[in-house]
């Protein structure tokens, strides 16, 4: 009996936190199970390694495209005149190493300062364009794998946006701080914060603007990053937990730098090096944990304690698709504005990743297509009467068979293929001639 209390708490555990629908609770208990859902989610994405071994990736990446990134930056901020501004920059995120903080960002502005693009040539000048658009383009792959999203984006694109970034991004922010310090500047401002109430609200102000600063570029982050439509609350949710993070982050590192006086003992002046490689380890794995709550809290379905994709069962597949092709068909004889991906998503209140498997089948099988639109709708591929149920179930059905696996693939003794014959034969006569029309006619009339 003693084996058994063990099993029996657990059990007790798993269902009084997993089970059972948020919805159906109280409103306090409800979000204190999400939260506690949410947690033993991370914990377990961590303990998986994914985002782990993603984070130590862009590390590598990162250290191969940082003084390009940096450089093309700079050259930007040089044509400017506020090229003197990058160096506070990048003390301020290098302050937690300690004191060996100001050695870092010397030799890497001294890289900067080394490279002259006239020697590199164009084939070097594109290879160092081609290590920062790969930066970008791990960063993005990375998001997308948590928001479980299998498709980049086009190349142009990502190397538009890349540009983008690079060239709009250190223009915006030192708008921005010039903007202030020429504020700050003003005879009146210089009054105002003689006043002793006013100065210290104004001190007090200056201390969080970084934290404001920081939680901004996580949001933009998570809001632009995935190749798919990100809520703005839920980018907001992210960037806010990420910041803080970060700023918790930055006090421990430094705390952590200014007590291990034994790595200098250890490796010398490689020591900073890797103090270095760790805090950029950290910068990253906090950017995906970002991401992850950003998405958990879009996609609160995904709250689940398997790790992985959700996938349907075959009898959840035929239901779903029924569903897809009721709702689709519907809006179209309805004039009604066509359903896109987001709305079928939110509208079942599916995993997203087993939508898509459905909508492909569906759309592979000649029954759905997809207008030109951003983002595209789902559309009838024909008229309603000409969709029977009959093919429409048996396209979900063989779904993926000509790519993978088929019947002809396993061949069976004549008994089991009398009986799988017998069940196609039922389920053909059971659905005779119906057809899509005549099912949207029949839900249309009153229960």
């Amino acid at each position: 009996m003693a084996n058994m209390k063990p099993a029996g708490l657990k059990s007790t555990l798993y269902a009084a936190i997993w089970s059972g629908q948020l919805d159906a609770r109280p409103g306090w208990k409800a979000g204190a199970l999400r939260l506690l859902r949410l947690a033993l989610v991370l914990a377990r994405d961590l303990a998986h390694g994914q985002l782990t071994l993603r984070a130590t990736g862009l590390v590598f990446t990162t250290l191969l495209a940082l003084v390009p990134l940096l450089a093309l930056s700079f050259s930007v901020l040089k044509a400017f005149g506020v090229y003197n501004q990058i160096d506070p920059i990048l003390l301020k995120f290098l302050a937690p190493l300690g004191e060996k903080s100001a050695d870092v960002s010397k030799w890497i502005v001294k890289f900067i300062e080394n490279l002259n693009f006239k020697v590199l040539g164009s084939i070097g000048l594109a290879l160092l364009i081609y290590t920062v658009v790969s930066l970008m383009q791990k960063i993005e792959a990375s998001v997308n794998f948590i928001w479980h999203v299998a498709k980049l984006r086009s190349f142009a694109r990502r190397f538009s946006g890349s540009l983008s970034v690079l060239l709009v991004g250190p223009v915006l922010v030192f708008s921005i701080i010039g903007v202030t310090s020429t504020i700050l500047a003003t005879p009146l401002t210089k009054l105002l914060l003689s006043y002793g109430p006013i100065g210290g609200a104004a001190y007090a102000l200056g201390q969080t603007i970084p934290v404001f600063f920081v939680i901004g570029v996580f949001v933009l982050a998570y809001y632009f990053a995935p190749n798919t439509k990100v809520r703005l609350n839920a980018a907001l949710t992210g960037g806010i937990v990420a910041g803080l993070l970060w700023q918790a982050a930055s006090w421990a590192f430094a705390e952590f730098a200014r007590t291990s006086t034994q790595y200098a003992a250890i490796y010398s002046s490689f020591a900073i090096f890797l103090l270095f490689l760790i805090w950029l380890y950290l910068n990253w794995l906090i950017l995906l944990l970002g991401a992850s709550i950003a998405f958990y809290s879009q996609h609160p379905e995904y709250l689940v304690l398997e790790q992985g994709e959700p996938r349907l069962s075959n009898r959840m597949r035929e239901r779903v698709a029924l569903m897809l092709m009721y709702l689709i068909g519907k809006a179209f004889g309805d004039g009604e504005p066509a359903w896109t991906f987001a709305g079928l998503t939110q509208r079942l209140g599916l995993p997203a990743h087993a939508l898509q498997g459905v909508l492909d089948a569906l759309e592979h099988g000649g029954l759905l297509v997809q207008t030109r639109d951003e983002p595209p709708a789902y559309l009838p591929s024909r008229d309603s009467g000409c969709i029977t149920l009959k093919e429409l179930l048996r396209t979900v059905r063989a779904a993926d068979e000509e790519q993978y696996l088929g019947p002809q693939a396993l061949p069976a003794p004549e008994a089991i293929e009398s009986v799988l014959a017998g069940m196609d034969l039922a389920f053909a006569e059971q659905l005779g001639e119906r057809t899509l029309r005549d099912l949207l006619a029949r839900a249309a009339q009153p229960a």
